[in-house]
């Protein structure tokens, strides 16, 4: 190999090392302190009788904000107390939380995790003390061992939950169902309520399907109207109540249902213009037909001169006219309802009352 081709060859490898190089420059690496999953920022948990229902979701973010392709696996903490002071902090010490329990972990890609919808994470903690507190926090961790910061704390204080409400009445209206009930007479332990209590109206749209928060009220009210509803159509309902003593809130055991249907109760507007052209044995009508669109029907009524009205006959709308046949000699009185469609069969006022002679 002469010198020329030597010094080419040399030259060669510079260029490639270089541009191998190149290509793997991503710029500065990451700190790793950034690269660990954010912190769950949904903990959630109610009191139910004696046990606390926690709702979490897996984080899909790391702290540099990029995303968690791989699954992840999280992890349910507890500590206990008696109630006095601060709960205890939670502190990430060696990947757990110091001073706390794990109770429950949950790889995020597992299909048999108790998962309300994808990434959404549920658990029953049972068997807890009356009168004792109990604090939570979550952490979140990736495929490749890096633990997210604790969850904030979510402390629970046990106490006695409410009986179910009695006598839950509902009432429909229009477009609308009026509920009422009466306070639950005890908790659970046997002992008195003695502060008001706030309620959760439940309400399905099947006899037994879930029932879904509605509304809730301010403490002590007992009753409420659900509006916006559509007509025609059934409705049940449940009430539950809630407990609030200091920092602890439990909920209450839930009522039996109660159905209701909201129900067109207003009247449409009545025809007008009514006419009636006499002959032999027959009174034909006609008449301008009612505004509103839900009308069905007309109804039309006759009377002797000085007789009440009675009902002789009907026609579908959008039909105005009416021939009413076998009619005997003498004076008559006319006159026309409109009827909606509603399961009520509203009815309009009549008329304007017009008067014949049939010959």
């Amino acid at each position: 190999m002469t010198r020329t081709s030597r010094r080419a060859l040399a030259l060669a490898a510079v260029a490639l090392g270089l541009a191998i190089g190149a290509c793997g420059r991503k710029g500065p690496p990451v700190a790793p302190e950034l690269r660990v999953p954010i912190a769950v920022a949904d903990l959630e948990g109610v009191l139910r009788d004696g046990l606390v229902e926690l709702a979490w979701s897996a984080p899909r973010r790391r702290v540099d904000n990029s995303r968690i392709v791989e699954p992840a696996m999280t992890r349910l903490y507890r500590t206990e107390d008696s109630g006095q002071g601060e709960p205890r902090p939670a502190m990430l010490v060696d990947d757990r939380i110091a001073g706390y329990k794990e109770i429950a972990s949950f790889n995020v890609g597992d299909p048999t995790a108790p998962t309300a919808e994808r990434g959404r994470f549920t658990y029953v903690d049972r068997n807890l003390t009356l009168g004792r507190r109990y604090t939570y926090v979550v952490t979140a961790t990736d495929l490749q061992g890096r633990t997210s910061a604790p969850s904030r704390r979510l402390t629970l204080a046990i106490i006695a939950v409410p009986e179910a409400p009695l006598n839950v009445q509902a009432v429909p209206g229009e477009h609308e169902v009026q509920l009422s009930w009466q306070p639950p007479p005890r908790l659970t332990d046997g002992g008195p309520v003695e502060t008001p209590l706030i309620y959760e109206v439940l309400r399905a749209t099947t006899a037994d399907g879930p029932l879904g928060v509605v509304a809730r009220t301010e403490p002590g009210v007992t009753t409420l109207i659900d509006p916006r509803l559509e007509n025609d159509r059934a409705y049940y309902y449940a009430i539950r109540s809630i407990r609030q003593e200091g920092a602890a809130r439990a909920q209450g055991l839930t009522s039996a249902r109660v159905s209701a249907t909201p129900t067109d109760v207003t009247p449409p507007r009545p025809a007008t213009a009514l006419v009636a052209l006499p002959s032999e044995r027959a009174v034909r009508l006609s008449w301008t037909p009612s505004p509103d669109p839900d009308v069905i029907a007309y109804v039309i009524y006759r009377a002797t001169r000085s007789g009440s009205f009675e009902r002789v006959g009907s026609v579908l709308a959008p039909a105005t006219t009416f021939i009413d046949r076998d009619v005997a000699a003498g004076a008559y009185r006319y006159a026309v309802t409109a009827q909606d469609s509603s399961a009520r069969a509203n009815e309009s006022q009549q008329s304007n009352e017009v008067s014949v002679t049939v010959p």
